[in-house]
């Protein structure tokens, strides 16, 4: 890529900010990219892995345009060493993640069905029996407790394991593999023997499910594999992502509680108005700072006008969901909890043809996990002071490390 690059303005393109892996503590926004949104819409950055620089939109409008504009791709991205977060990069065929229209609705048909608010609805009770079983725990045990340790992780992982179709067996294995996949420590070697483990064991599962009628997701995709609709190497590729989704669920609903037990005034709002829990999970879901930096880019195919700046093709571009839900043209105080915020398009799930595809068992969990621990356990309050919370290092996704309460 040349630095001379044309600009709608003639003035000269944005310096390239280092974006480094920050270890940020509490649910503190970056100030790398408090800086970068302050410098302008569009601005290009360096990040610690990868080759060159990329540019970076925050702004709400332009990040929803080029995650649902064709002129930018992600299927290129794998032929190349893009600026990026993970140190180890191998990108697998059939990837949700780095399919592009129509190759992406191909590969995403197959397990549309697990993930429907109709299959929520039908997981819903199971879902529920699982948490129970988990609190009731607690309950017996008596605080103080890790909230981390006894609920939102085992919570999450048995959920997907049960979309997934993942057996009781294997599930301690599949979670060990998924949570050193999305962890940046350990360097490449580390999380290339997690993903051979972990994709070597969907390939199996995929293969004994091919005559099975079963509406697990392996189940769905072996089906697919022996209809032909898709390739074996391709499902491995489908169901990776989405066992690892469960990570997610449990950093983020950690970061939501931690919110909610170190903000009295919204504690106990969220005690009395039950009925308005949806509204507020929502805003918490805008706020929380989600993952590190930013996650995957896309590759301009043509010459597009965006945020004041000509983007050439062949050039690299990252959008930024934590920016996009902290910009005020979308969202008056940005940076405040507006608990009755309405109303609230905010973009943690993503945008586009790549909205997140477990979206809504991300919700139906989200919403158990809140529901059950505040009905469940009365007085429920951190058991030390919110700044001697342990936050998760070197990692992608954000969150509590440990989540001391009593009650």
């Amino acid at each position: 890529m040349t630095e001379e690059i044309t600009t709608l303005t003639g003035e000269a393109p944005p310096p390239v900010r280092d974006w480094p892996a920050l270890d940020l503590d509490g649910t503190e926004f970056d100030p790398v990219l408090a800086g970068l949104m302050r410098e302008g819409p569009l601005t290009r950055i360096r990040l610690p892995h990868g080759e060159g620089w990329a540019w970076l939109a925050t702004r709400y409008d332009d990040v929803r345009t080029v995650t649902n504009d064709p002129r930018f791709g992600r299927a290129e991205v794998t032929q190349r060493q893009v600026t990026r977060m993970a140190p180890h990069f191998k990108p697998r065929p059939g990837s949700l993640a780095w399919a592009d229209q129509p190759e992406h609705n191909r590969l995403r048909k197959p397990v549309a069905g697990a993930f429907t608010v109709a299959a929520m609805k039908r997981l819903r009770p199971r879902a529920q029996e699982i948490l129970d079983e988990l609190v009731d725990g607690v309950v017996r045990n008596g605080p103080p407790a890790d909230l981390v340790e006894r609920v939102l992780e085992p919570f999450p992982l048995a959920v997907v394991s049960e979309v997934m179709g993942v057996p009781d067996a294997d599930r301690d294995r599949v979670h060990s593999w998924t949570r050193q996949i999305i962890s940046t420590s350990g360097g490449a070697e580390a999380a290339e023997t997690a993903k051979q483990g972990l994709y070597g064991w969907i390939a199996q599962a995929v293969r004994d499910r091919a005559d099975s009628a079963g509406e697990d997701v392996y189940s769905l995709l072996g089906a697919a594999v022996a209809r032909g609709e898709i390739g074996e190497e391709e499902a491995v590729g489908l169901a990776g992502p989405l066992q690892i989704g469960g990570e997610a669920v449990t950093h983020n609903c950690g970061q939501m509680l931690f919110l909610l037990l170190s903000r009295p005034e919204l504690l106990a709002r969220t005690r009395t108005r039950p009925q308005e829990r949806g509204v507020l999970l929502d805003e918490l879901l805008r706020f929380i700072p989600h993952r590190s930096s930013v996650g995957l880019a896309r590759i301009a195919l043509e010459d597009v006008d965006l945020g004041g700046r000509r983007i050439a093709a062949g050039e690299p571009v990252y959008v930024s969901y934590l920016a996009a839900n902290r910009d005020p043209d979308a969202f008056p105080d940005p940076d405040d909890i507006v608990p009755d915020r309405d109303p609230n398009p905010h973009l943690a799930f993503g945008n586009g043809p790549h909205h997140c595809t477990g979206a809504v068992l991300a919700r139906l969990q989200t919403e158990l996990l809140v529901d059950t621990l505040l009905d469940r356990l009365p007085g429920l309050r951190l058991a030390v002071p919110a700044d001697q919370v342990v936050w998760r290092k070197k990692t992608m996704i954000r969150g509590p490390r440990t989540l001391p309460v009593t009650w």
